[in-house]
């Protein structure tokens, strides 16, 4: 179901409303009764919700999916960020690099290990899963977007196929069928209200009863087992002691990670700069990690610069280390 892609609106809007039908509303249902199938419907055993909200002017999306009593994905894709995340009960696992870099050190290392986890998933605290109850839980949708927060209703509001209610409020739009059990359809915010941190929100709810099949990924980083993860290289110590004509260095490595599923081989980078200004280089050469050492483990690797520029009797050899992180 897209999110509205159609809304036809028959019937004027009844300005007042109470629990019975006003005099030309004979037939329909109550809106008593709308309400109360809008809050079964976010008591079903199951449900998602989909579609968009604004953020800092960019178009976000996000489907949520919900299975009683206590499992959820959610996933969120905009321009600057792509998010997956499972939760089933106390357990969380996440997979979006851009949201480990945000939520973890800033420190180099930190920073490594988010890179070198890539687009795995990863386990974390299910307290980094945003809450929404105001849209999720029916008590708290209810006091919301229901009861005194509605002041207009306008009936055979036609909801991509579905004739619809619509329950309008200072908050939102809400959708609701017409036919029974009344189910929730969608939720579109009016101008500059905020809901569970989203803004200008336009949602789809469906899926009722549904086994969405919520289970936890396989291969996931832990990091709090470091192991699990694919080579992490730093250098240790830089060796310049053969570095004539022609230059032969090495650096001493120790790997903060593991052996799992790297895209490639770590590569090692020596570049030789002049003493006396740093950003002249003199000469550079590359070499792969090849084989890789386990978690916490050292080991040496070298290569050669055939052609030093001249000045290299004064000279600083650095190495620095590109860790390409997990397929």
């Amino acid at each position: 179901m897209t999110p509205f892609g159609t809304v036809a609106i028959g019937l004027a809007a009844f300005a007042a409303l109470c629990a019975c039908e006003g005099p030309f509303g004979i037939g329909l249902p109550s809106t008593r009764s709308l309400e109360a199938g809008a809050r079964a419907s976010l008591a079903s055993d199951s449900y998602e919700m989909s579609g968009s909200y604004e953020e800092v002017g960019k178009t976000i999306s996000i489907d949520v999916q919900l299975q009683r009593p206590d499992d959820e994905r959610i996933s969120v894709e905009g321009p600057s960020v792509k998010l997956d995340a499972i939760v089933l009960g106390d357990l969380a696992y996440f997979r979006g690099q851009d949201f480990l870099a945000a939520h973890i050190g800033t420190d180099p290392l930190s920073q490594n290990l988010a890179k070198a986890a890539g687009n795995a998933w990863w386990k974390g605290d299910a307290g980094l899963v945003p809450a929404m109850p105001d849209l999720t839980e029916a008590d708290a949708f209810a006091r919301t977007f229901l009861g005194s927060a509605v002041t207009a209703r306008t009936d055979h509001v036609v909801v991509d196929g579905v004739d619809a209610v619509d329950l309008a409020g200072t908050r939102a739009h809400v959708y609701i069928a017409l036919a029974d059990p009344h189910r929730l359809l969608g939720v579109r915010f009016a101008p500059q209200a905020s809901v569970d941190g989203l803004q200008a929100a336009t949602l789809v709810y469906g899926g009722y009863g549904k086994d969405f099949g919520i289970a936890a990924p396989t291969d996931v980083i832990d990091f709090s087992n470091l192991s699990t993860l694919p080579p992490i290289y730093q250098v240790v110590s830089v060796d310049a002691s053969r570095c004539a004509s022609p230059c032969v260095v090495s650096a001493l490595l120790k790997n903060l990670g593991g052996l799992t599923n790297a895209k490639a081989p770590s590569t090692i980078t020596f570049t030789v700069t002049a003493a006396s200004d740093k950003t002249v280089v003199l000469g550079s050469c590359a070499v792969q990690v090849v084989p890789d050492v386990g978690y916490n483990s050292t080991t040496t690797v070298s290569c050669t610069i055939g052609n030093l520029a001249h000045g290299a009797n004064a000279a600083v050899v650095t190495a620095t280390v590109d860790n390409p992180g997990r397929a």
